[in-house]
This record gives C-alpha cells, structure tokens and sequence, in this order.
C-alpha cells in the first residue's frame, strides 16, 4: 500500500497575505509544519492561464509579482525555491498517457497565487516547485481529468496544490471594504460547495454553474475555482474533504480551504 500525501485547495487572498497574513497564514504554517514534508510541490494557481496545459520547467523560477498598486515592501519580496524540471517532464507524460495534450514552459516563475501561500507554508524556499496552467476555456470537468491524470504523484512525494478562490467577485469585495458578514451569496455557496464535497458530487460540482446557488456572481469568471477542481481530481473518485480554513473577506470572497484526503482506492493502485 502507498503513503499517499493528501492534496490541498487554498483560497489564496490578496497579495498583502504576503505581509499580513492573518489567519489563513497561521493555518497555511501550520500545514508546513504537520503535512509530510514532499519532495516537491505542484502549483496549480489561477493567475496562469493558457489555451492548453503548460507546465514551468524553469529551473531557478524568478517570482512574479503580478499585480499593481501596492505597498513598495511587496515587490522587495522574493521567493527563490528551485524549480523541478524533471517533475514538469513527468506531468506532461502522465496527462498525455491520459490524451491531454500539455507542454512546458521553461520561462515560466512562480506568481502570487503560488509564493504568497508558500512563503508561510515553506518558509526556506527549498523545496522544488513547478507550476501547473489552467484552462477556462476548457471548464472545470477538463481540470478533474487533468487532476486524475496526475494522481500518482501523490504516491511519489509530490504535494498538489490548487490556489485560488472559494469565491471570487473582486466588484464586490471592493464595495464592501471591512464588512465584518458574509454576503448572502457567498455564504450559500459556500454551503452548497461543502454540501457538494462531503458527497462526493463529482456531476454537481463539475456543473456548478447549473447547479450551485448565484453561481455566476460567485464566479464572474472560472480561472479562481479551476485549481480545486484539479486538487479534488488528483486525490481519486471518492476523496474526503477537510475544511480547514473558512471565513470571509469583505464579506464577499470565501476564504474555504481544503485538505483533501485520497481515495484508498490510489493506495492500492
């Protein structure tokens, strides 16, 4: 039977996490501290979108920092880890043995979404990461196939990691500056996204647009919900969800986070 690491969804926040990380920093060390340490890391974050998979194969990724408009201290911030050209290699292997098309990037850094979480996560920067892309135009049942794909990685010591958002209407989040109470909406899809974990509702949440309450003002657009799909998928058909970060900024972005917990079935396998 393989040691199977679980994979994780983080709701990543905004750039300032970088320097006020809150509560969702003192989790995110915590799991640093408590998770097995991996031998490696896959970032599946939402500020890296392109038309098919890319995976970063730069071996000594610079970080991005890929927003404007904030506190000079944050673009000092540098975060060195190694990247792990070989794993990228690997992931494209397994999503082409799976008929995903993908390539590398051997450019590519690591962006907010990837050195904000880490830099509380793993804060020597030594262990190696690669980034995964994803693909709106491909919608949420694509990045479930793609995160089965890469399944066997959990069995090699390799951490998967979504970041993004349980919700994300950034119109929203500003018109509601320091509202200490969820906003209906993002409360109830909150819920329902839960409700739809705990079940195993692969059908539901892949359809989530259908069926979850005020999907669209949510979700204006996919790319911040993508990264779990791919962090539920790379844990098996039946992995168990923790929650273990919840709350709310400005009443309008869930701040949900997620272990998820493999499939015994992937122990076996």
């Amino acid at each position: 039977m393989k040691n199977l690491l679980p994979t994780l969804f983080l709701s990543h926040g905004s750039p300032m996490y970088a320097v006020e990380p809150g509560d969702a920093g003192g989790a995110w060390a915590e799991l640093g501290r408590t998770l097995p340490r991996p031998r490696a890391i896959l970032m599946v974050s939402a500020h890296w979108e392109t038309a098919v998979p890319m995976l970063s194969g730069n071996p000594k990724p610079d970080t991005i920092h890929d927003f404007g408009g904030f506190p000079p201290e944050l673009y000092r911030i540098t975060y060195p880890a190694p990247g792990a050209p070989g794993l990228a290699t690997q992931c494209v292997a397994l999503l082409k043995a799976d008929g995903i098309a993908a390539g590398v990037d051997g450019c590519r850094g690591l962006d907010h979404g990837a050195w904000v979480p880490l830099r509380w996560m793993y804060p020597d920067a030594d262990i190696p990461v690669v980034q995964l892309s994803v693909q709106p135009g491909l919608g949420p049942a694509h990045h479930v196939q793609m995160g089965r794909a890469l399944a066997p990685l959990t069995g090699d010591g390799v951490l998967v990691i979504g970041s993004g958002h349980t919700t994300h209407n950034l119109r929203d989040w500003m018109a509601n500056a320091r509202r200490p109470d969820p906003l209906k909406y993002a409360q109830d899809f909150s819920m329902w996204l839960a409700a739809a974990l705990a079940a195993h509702d692969t059908e539901a949440l892949v359809s989530y647009r259908e069926r979850a309450p005020e999907a669209a003002r949510a979700h204006p657009s996919d790319e911040h919900f993508l990264p779990l799909f791919v962090a539920y998928g790379a844990a098996g058909e039946r992995p168990r969800p923790e929650r273990f970060i919840d709350g709310f900024l400005n009443g309008a972005l869930a701040m949900d986070s997620y272990l998820f917990h493999a499939d015994e079935a992937l122990a076996h396998a």
